[in-house]
């Protein structure tokens, strides 16, 4: 830790110089349109209140290059003959690694001479057009800047209305009450497997995430209601990004710090050719936190990740993207009584990967195709071992092993400025390797629990329509398609969405869409065994998992810097799997995974509603601030016929975020110490509680079905603190990050179980203080 500390203070001292030099970077982009996704020539861009007047136009392929341009934030404002006319706000620009980004502008439906430039700072608008409703762009600077993030997204979106996080302290996204495995995953407009490290092929959240803030473009994050495009989700959808690398010259970013070390290169291929590469590697070990008792993991967790986007544009063919991302993780865990003596070992391992090649290919500058190929791995292995009678006896032992090849077509139209269509099919084709076995205590022997050798598919389609009525209503129509083709089961899904613009600074928005999930292929595979030991699989003929979605919105400008934005939501689930027994209470709906031992059936019945509010102040004048919170009521029904709270009713949630950045030294040199916090808190999970008695008599835990999900354990709050340090000199941009998740250390409890080794309760709590410290350099 002390060598550690000391190379990256020497390092970053060194570069605690001021100079009286006038920084400066040059800053390009890549412009097109909204609903083509056409490039625009001749489109002005113009940094506002620049001083003299800087600006350029975009050539006949949509890219602008503006050079010289002082370091620190900027506006841009783009102007194109009819488009409506765009402000693109506190755009960070420093030395070391050049400034490059893709704006999209929306025709306009009224004449030239109507069109009114609005100098009112702009929040970025999501990437897919057809989303109206529930949507929310989320920026590369938001992931580094909102506290307590680590670098990852998962953990930055608990900071919007309606979503909130594992407080043990898994990135799991729960939206709206929902479970968080209703989460569909996308790369580069792609399904994709859960990409976090120590997960497996049945989640969707994870400690770590596997993907780093270096690849990231502005991504979107969807909570209810969502487009025609989307399917096989049920709570929200995260369609992230990845970053085009420098086309005119080298760069490399080098990071190290307490969870490790990040390595990242970009490019082009050769001079004159406008295609690109972008690659990132990280390897960790969490050894150090361990090692220094701030976090007993048992064992130590290590983790390492590559991803990459190569772009190949040609001058006939389209333009071909390459991308993948894959990581590994592994972890022995150690369990011991009071007495010291080792009593369980636990040995985890997880993969996760996937290579896909985009194409996209314009008919014309109103119709293009998009085609997508792409191949997916996820996995894990676990090995455990418990102590008999003296010696540590083999108690499970399993792997779950899923590859997955996609292929999908997407074409777009843009009939006119008010007529947008687009149609297109996906096909996913799943094969199957798992094998567990775990020690069946009763009757002394071992037990299958999933023995599975087989492929199945899902094939998923839809049309979208999208009707620009006038320049203040819009609305957004469509069908989606899915069939499971394991047993046939299927869902057709009409959409729906209205954006009405009350005024320049208010807008109407409605919502409504019917939503369905494939399960785990864990979950109807699973084996179940009678009371005489006699297995069968009883889950394998479950239907889709199924939502109606109704949302109605309200958004607010209240000043350039202001923003208010309030949503009321309702959500009928139903067709949910729940154990087929007269008596019981449980429902998949509680459930973040999909290794369940039980026979099931798709009668289960849910609900939530809610209101939502969020107050923002953009980023403006070196500071920002953002609070906000949720009301809602999460309420399932399983066979025993009982409404009861969801898991993860947790009632309230809020959130406040704010933070300021401080000029350092000359201001032409543009250094900044920055310093952001984040505090929430909400009502608490439900839980099981332990039938104490009965878990002495069977030695491990029983839970008191009666009282399921009645109570949580208390409010669950906490603090979080990042400061960050950036210098920029001549050709290299230096940043020291120190990054608090808790910082008073709130030890809520969160979950019971019974402690067979001290033969008592014992809780579960939220994840205690973890301090991250790295210092990147850029150049």
């Amino acid at each position: 830790m002390k060598k550690l500390a000391l190379i990256m203070m020497l390092a970053f001292i060194s570069s605690l110089q001021f100079f009286a030099n006038n920084y400066s970077q040059t800053v390009r982009g890549y412009i097109i349109d909204q609903d083509t996704k056409m490039p625009l020539f001749g489109v002005n861009i113009l940094i506002i209140d620049s001083d003299p007047p800087q600006g350029a136009s975009t050539d006949e392929n949509g890219y602008f290059k503006i050079e010289n341009v002082q370091v620190g934030r900027i506006s841009l404002r783009l102007s194109c003959m009819g488009y409506e006319t765009r402000t693109i706000p506190n755009l960070m620009v420093g030395t070391g690694k050049e400034v490059f980004a893709t704006f999209e502008m929306q025709e306009s439906l009224i004449s030239l001479n109507e069109i009114v430039i609005s100098g009112a700072a702009e929040k970025g608008e999501v990437n897919n057009e057809m989303s109206l409703i529930s949507a929310r762009q989320v920026t590369v600077e938001e992931t580094q800047r909102f506290a307590g993030s680590l670098d990852d997204p998962s953990r930055m979106v608990s900071a919007f209305a309606g979503v909130t996080s594992d407080p043990l302290g898994n990135n799991d996204i729960v939206v709206r009450g929902n479970s968080p495995k209703g989460i569909l995953w996308k790369l580069e407009g792609v399904d994709i497997p859960n990409p976090n490290h120590f997960s497996d092929e049945s989640t969707t959240g994870g400690p770590i995430n596997a993907l780093s803030s270096n690849m990231l473009a502005n991504s979107d994050f969807y909570t209810g209601a969502f487009a025609p495009e989307y399917g096989n989700a049920l709570s929200g959808i995260f369609d992230v990004m990845l970053r085009t690398g420098n086309n005119e010259k080298p760069e490399y970013t080098l990071g190290i710090g307490v969870l490790g070390v990040d390595l990242a290169a970009e490019g082009p291929f050769k001079k004159g050719y406008s295609g690109s590469y972008l690659a990132n590697y990280r390897y960790s070990s969490l050894g150090l936190l361990d090692n220094l008792g701030v976090v007993d993991f048992g064992g130590i967790p290590k983790y390492q990740d590559l991803s990459y986007k190569v772009n190949l544009p040609t001058n006939n063919a389209g333009t071909f993207t390459l991308f993948g991302l894959g990581g590994i993780s592994s972890m022995i865990d150690d369990f011991s009584d009071k007495s010291e003596v080792v009593t369980e070992k636990f040995e985890y391992k997880s993969h996760m990967g996937t290579a896909g090649i985009n194409h996209f290919y314009p008919f014309s500058p109103n119709a293009s195709l998009k085609s997508s190929i792409s191949i997916s791995t996820n996995g894990s292995e676990v090995e455990a071992q418990e102590l008999k009678e003296g010696n540590m006896v083999p108690t499970v032992h399993g792997h779950w092993d899923k590859t997955t090849y996609r292929g999908s077509v997407i074409y777009n139209q843009k009939i006119s400025t008010r007529h947008v269509f687009s149609t297109g099919i996906n096909y996913d084709h799943f094969v199957y390797d798992m094998k567990d076995e775990y020690l069946d205590d009763e009757f002394n022997q071992w037990r299958n629990g999933i023995q599975l050798t087989k492929d199945a598919g899902l094939v998923q389609g839809f049309v979208s329509w999208k009707f620009r009525i006038n320049q203040q209503l819009t609305m957004v129509s469509g069908l989606h398609y899915t069939q499971f083709m394991l047993n046939n089961a299927s869902a057709l899904e009409p959409r729906l969405a209205l954006n009405w613009q009350l005024s320049p600074s208010k807008t109407l928005s409605i919502g409504y869409g019917q939503h369905s999930m494939v399960e785990s292929i864990v979950t109807y595979y699973h084996t179940v065994y009678d009371a005489n030991g006699v297995p069968s699989l009883p889950n394998i003929n479950l239907g889709l998992t199924k939502s109606d979605h109704y949302v109605l919105g309200y958004e607010q400008r209240l000043s350039e810097k202001w923003d208010l934005n309030l949503e009321v939501y309702y959500q009928n689930l139903h067709s949910v799997p729940i154990e087929n027994i007269d008596t019981s209470y449980y429902s998949l709906i509680n459930e973040s995974h999909g290794y369940i031992d039980k026979s099931l059936v798709s009668r289960g019945k849910g609900y939530n509603y809610g209101l939502e509010l969020t107050l923002e102040r953009y980023f403006f004048n070196n500071w920002y601030m953002m609070l906000s919170g949720s009301l809602f009521d999460s309420k399932y029904k399983a066979m025993d016929g009982v409404w009861r709270n969801t898991r993860y009713n947790t009632s309230y949630a809020a959130n406040f975020l704010i933070g300021k950045e401080f000029k350092i030294g000359k201001p032409e040199n543009g250094n900044k110490l920055s310093v952001n916090t984040k505090f929430f808190v909400n009502g608490g999970n439900r839980y099981l509680p332990v039938d104490l008695e009965k878990s002495r008599i069977k030695r491990s835990t029983v839970y008191n079905t009666s009282e399921a999900f009645k109570n949580s354990m208390g409010k669950v709050y906490q603090m979080n603190l990042t400061v960050s340090y950036s210098v920029n000199r001549p050709k290299v941009r230096h940043e020291i990050y120190l990054d608090i998740y808790n910082v008073f250390n709130n030890q809520a409890p969160v979950e019971q179980y019974y402690d067979k080794n001290k033969d008592e309760i014992g809780t579960y709590t939220q994840l205690n203080m973890i301090p991250n410290i790295m210092y990147k350099i850029h150049f």
